[in-house]
């Protein structure tokens, strides 16, 4: 097998290089031309070896997927289109060349899907494997998603079922678990982490419920200084929970949220007792929904068009308090915060 120390730093760029488009890459940066009237966004997202992605559950083509998923998935919170991604390498020297052109091909992979590229980034030797992806997208300034835009009354949605992605990690790192699961159920819950699907399909529709004399209204109605469609949210990947106390935090409201009406997979109703399948839901994360935060009436139009999976699943709320409710009043309430979910430097 060949390494990378023996075809050094240009030996490899040279092989990664047919991955990007020839037009864009040869120069100190990438130019990309976005249209009149479009804002550009950014986002960079840092994946380290042992903590986002192993050998033990992740193929080079799966971490490469769900690394370019990640970075569009934050695209999609923000309600843009993706341009192109830049890719920061930092790698040992005795990793085997195979290794990072599988990594590089499972980005692809991913990208492909939206009619995105590689357009550039750079490599440098490291003790631990670590992937840094930094993404750009365009989107009409009237249409940005922020967390800070939720209002009381707010129905509060998710584009999706939650708690899927955990579920295929733990059935990858504990093959004994999941017994009584047919072989389809345990593929799927695998396939949920390994390929996780960023929710760019969801922008359109939002755009079109928001706006109902088409989508080209809205884009007329950039001229309108200051317009804002009324929508808040972000992506789930750090957890349902989390999302929601983000956007709470940034709007300075609190929720309320449903336990019954949070959508797992139906496989956890003849799996995993309640109270699990609730907590890989809240807390699981890298399950890359949308959680969106809009009036009712849309709410409702919005969650019927995405039809099976996407929910309502509380309200927006005075104060500063996200509060777990039972309505059937099996549970107590339960106040949600950050500290239960995964913390890079928690305890």
């Amino acid at each position: 097998m060949t390494k990378i120390k023996d075809i050094g730093e240009q030996g490899l760029l040279e092989r990664l290089q047919r991955f990007c488009p020839p037009e864009i890459i040869g120069d100190d940066a990438a130019v990309l031309e976005t249209v009149p009237g479009q804002s550009l966004v950014v986002t960079t997202d840092v994946l380290v070896d042992g903590v986002h992605f192993s050998n033990l559950t992740t193929s080079p083509e799966d971490a490469g997927w769900r690394a370019a998923a990640a970075n569009l998935s934050d695209l999609a919170a923000m309600g843009a289109s993706p341009l192109g991604i830049t890719v920061g390498l930092g790698l040992p020297g005795e990793l085997n060349v195979s290794w990072v052109e599988r990594l590089y091909q499972g980005m692809t992979e991913c990208l492909e899907k939206y009619n995105t590229s590689i357009v550039g980034g750079d490599i440098v030797r490291s003790p631990i494997t670590t992937l840094a992806i930094t993404a750009f997208g365009q989107v009409n300034p009237s249409q940005i998603i922020r967390r800070s835009a939720a209002v009381v009354g707010d129905a509060i949605i998710v584009t999706g079922v939650h708690g899927a992605s955990h579920a295929g990690l733990e059935l990858l790192l504990h093959s004994e678990l999941g017994q009584d699961l047919k072989n389809t159920e345990r593929t799927a819950l695998i396939h949920a982490h390994q390929r996780p699907q960023p929710r760019l399909d969801v922008l359109p529709i939002i755009w079109k419920i928001l706006t109902p004399n088409s989508c080209r209204d809205a884009i007329n109605r950039v001229s309108t200084p200051n317009y804002r469609l009324p929508i808040a949210g972000m992506d789930s990947s750090d957890g349902l929970a989390d999302a929601i106390i983000q956007i709470c935090r940034a709007s300075g409201v609190g929720a309320v949220l449903e336990r019954r009406q949070i959508p797992v997979p139906k496989t956890f109703n003849h799996w995993l007792p309640e109270e699990q399948a609730l907590k890989y839901a809240l807390y699981g994360g890298e399950d890359f929904e949308l959680v969106l935060c809009l009036p009712q009436e849309p709410a409702l139009a919005l969650v019927q068009h995405l039809g099976e999976g996407a929910a309502i699943v509380g309200k927006i709320t005075p104060g500063s308090t996200v509060l777990l409710h039972d309505e059937q009043k099996k549970f107590p309430d339960q106040v949600l915060s950050l500290s239960q979910g995964f913390q890079h430097f928690g305890q």
